[in-house]
């Protein structure tokens, strides 16, 4: 039962800043915002990004908007360094609770949750960067229960990467995200991640 809260609670949390605050930072930030800072855009594009783990940032309009000024393939960089910070701040956080407390807390709750990210994490890293809420609350997850580190920055590798790159793509031409980018964001980071395992499991 504790294992579930360490998904709930987060989420819990990330939906009440998005009440709270998300319209108001919707209506704020566009690509023109992201462009007043000038030369330093890339900068304040990637620090968004890592704010979006405390904060109601659509990160998408972020991605876009570093498409918009950088093109698709530097701004699509840019985004995919943030994302990958931000996935790392999620695991730095999560890692911040030593495994003492963490076993104290979860009980016998901590070794299924560790069996479940050393089994599927990589899945649910990967694919979760495409979702609402979820990325922050599985990285941090995934540091809490001591998912292996190049694992995990394997999987939050293939999925940031189709999503950095295809949002930054659809910012340069200048245009509204179509419907097909969502499963995109799900499929290529699915297929990178079975394109991983399949390349680990051939030099094993």
């Amino acid at each position: 039962m504790r294992l579930w809260l360490i998904f709930v609670v987060p989420a819990i949390l990330v939906l009440v800043t998005w009440m709270l605050w998300g319209n108001s930072m919707e209506a704020w930030l566009t690509p023109e915002t992201l462009a007043a800072a000038g030369k330093w855009a890339w900068v304040a594009g990637i620090g968004l990004l890592l704010a979006d783990f405390f904060l109601p940032v659509p990160g998408t309009v972020v991605l876009s908007g570093l498409g918009w000024i950088y093109g698709a393939l530097l701004g699509g960089f840019f985004g995919c360094v943030g994302l990958v910070s931000t996935g790392l701040l999620g695991y730095g956080i999560g890692r911040l609770c030593s495994e003492k407390v963490a076993k104290r807390w979860l009980g016998g709750d901590f070794e299924r949750g560790e069996q479940l990210f050393r089994k599927g994490g990589g899945w649910m890293v990967a694919l979760s960067r495409a979702l609402p809420i979820m990325p922050e609350v599985i990285c941090c997850s995934a540091g809490l229960l001591r998912m292996p580190f190049p694992r995990f920055f394997v999987a939050l590798v293939c999925g940031s990467i189709p999503m950095g790159m295809l949002f930054a793509w659809v910012g340069s031409i200048g245009t509204v995200a179509p419907a097909w980018t969502f499963g995109l964001s799900l499929v290529v980071p699915a297929l990178l991640w079975l394109a991983a395992v399949g390349f680990r499991n051939f030099r094993s």
